[in-house]
């Protein structure tokens, strides 16, 4: 497809930013961004329909962190339902995590991590991935935004107003960016029609899953699938998630609704042996791998199989264009860290676009050109008052320099505890158990793992 033609009269349609992908972190941002700077125009580019989202069945662990961050959004997918217990048509909206527990299967070393110690009123949460979209549409129905469908109508022409311009369905096809602005091309599955729109910055936040990606400079393939699926057990602990590691791989059970949800990490054969299984024969398996804790394993539903990997830029900005979530980092689930990164990631460039916005001046590069070198100060106030102006390709650069730290750390963590606990030689064993018991004889090395977990690192 070749990209539309611009004539003097076609309508021009500019953005202050456009985001592509609105998934949970590409629309956490935009709706950051709507309610720090509501005069900035912002393109919410969204490739799926609503109910995709709603129907996605998996669970997601998110840290406490990630919930202040929702909840800044407005988006925290916690209900009255959710409050009293009572189940609503996705099951509890979030399921609090009070302890974690970390051992080795059949060797020395555990520690137990418990919310009290952190000054939290929990750890993190389990929210499924479909509650967490209705939570985040929902804040957009309250948000001031102009939804654009298609086919059915038009884009909207002539001067855009502030705030959010929803694109559903739209899909990015094409992105070109030149010293003075971002051009995007936009297609839809259901016709042959391309849409153009400009942008002084754009953000990629369409990452997808680790099998479908191209290689990206910091790439590991782990040789394994992710197995998930629901259980229910004879003594779930309410409010405890466990994180086993077994010679096959990292196992979770994380507390959801009545019972749990399995992640269990092993070789992509065990995986299609095990989804294969039958239910009691599966159960079997995974009380012999994960002991007795909480007695016989009951039930199991919804099995699924995901390949995992490590598949990371080296940098996440690119001129005017920046990587956020899944499409600059893809990692193992180990610790679930993955989301919580890419939620971390949405707030910190929202808060360095606002206060580049507000200080245009604080760095060297200008950043009140809009694009094709228009003037782009809007003159409105922001959230801390002052004339805002829109931000530039040096807030973008300031952007990566405050996630290195947190990046580099989490994905570090993420690919090295896998491998590390996946060495089954006895005197490697040895040694991991003496580090996972020693975290409990030093309780400031366990308050900033705990941290980093839950918070990240702050650059």
């Amino acid at each position: 497809m070749t990209m539309t033609d611009m004539t003097p009269e076609a309508p021009v349609r500019r953005f202050d930013v456009a985001i592509v992908g609105a998934g949970p972190v590409g629309t956490t941002l935009a709706l950051l961004l709507a309610e720090r700077a509501p005069q900035l125009r912002v393109a919410l580019i969204d490739a799926r329909g609503p109910q995709a989202g709603y129907d996605d069945p998996r669970a997601l662990a998110l840290s406490h962190g990630s919930r202040e961050i929702l909840a800044r959004a407005g988006a925290w997918p916690h209900t009255a339902q959710a409050a009293t217990g009572a189940r609503s048509d996705t099951g509890l909206a979030a399921t609090p995590i009070h302890h974690i527990h970390v051992s080795q299967a059949r060797r020395f070393g555990s520690t137990e991590i418990d919310f009290r110690e952190h000054g939290v009123p929990a750890l993190g949460y389990v929210v499924r991935y479909g509650a967490l979209m209705r939570a985040l549409d929902g804040a957009m129905q309250r948000t001031p935004t102009r939804f654009e469908h298609s086919p059915q109508t038009p884009l909207s022409q002539g001067a855009l107003a502030p705030g959010v311009h929803h694109f559903r369905p739209y899909q990015a096809i094409a992105l070109r960016q030149d010293a003075q602005q971002v051009t995007i091309t936009l297609g839809t599955t259901a016709d042959d029609h391309a849409e153009t729109l400009y942008a002084t910055l754009a953000v990629n936040a369409e990452g997808g899953l680790f099998e479908s990606q191209t290689s990206r400079p910091r790439a590991r393939d782990y040789g394994q699938t992710a197995l998930v699926g629901f259980v229910t057990c004879e003594r779930p602990r309410a409010g405890w998630a466990w994180e086993r590691f077994t010679s096959d791989g990292p196992l979770a059970l994380l507390p959801q609704d009545h019972g749990y949800a399995l992640v269990w990490c092993c070789a992509h054969e065990q995986a299609k042996r095990r989804r294969d299984m039958d239910d009691a024969s599966f159960l079997a398996e995974l009380h012999a791998a994960f002991g007795d804790r909480m007695g016989r394993f009951t039930a199991i539903s919804a099995r699924a199989g995901f390949p995992l990997g490590l598949n990371a830029l080296g940098h996440v900005i690119d001129g005017r264009v920046a990587a956020i979530g899944n499409a600059a980092q893809t990692l193992h689930p180990v610790a679930g860290q993955g989301l919580n990164l890419g939620l971390r990631d949405a707030f910190d460039l929202a808060d360095t676009l606002v206060r580049d916005a507000r200080n245009p001046s604080q760095h060297a590069a200008p950043a009140n050109v809009g694009v094709a070198g228009a003037t782009s100060t809007t003159g409105a106030t922001g959230d801390a008052g002052g004339v805002f102006s829109v931000p530039g390709p040096a807030a973008l650069a300031a952007f990566a320099r405050r996630r290195r730290a947190d990046r580099g750390m989490t994905i570090r963590i993420t690919d090295l505890l896998p491998r590390v606990f996946g060495i089954d030689a006895a005197p490697v064993a040895v040694l991991r158990g003496m580090a996972l018991a020693g975290l409990d004889l030093v309780p400031p090395l366990k308050t900033a793992f705990a941290r980093q977990m839950m918070f990240g690192q702050r650059g």
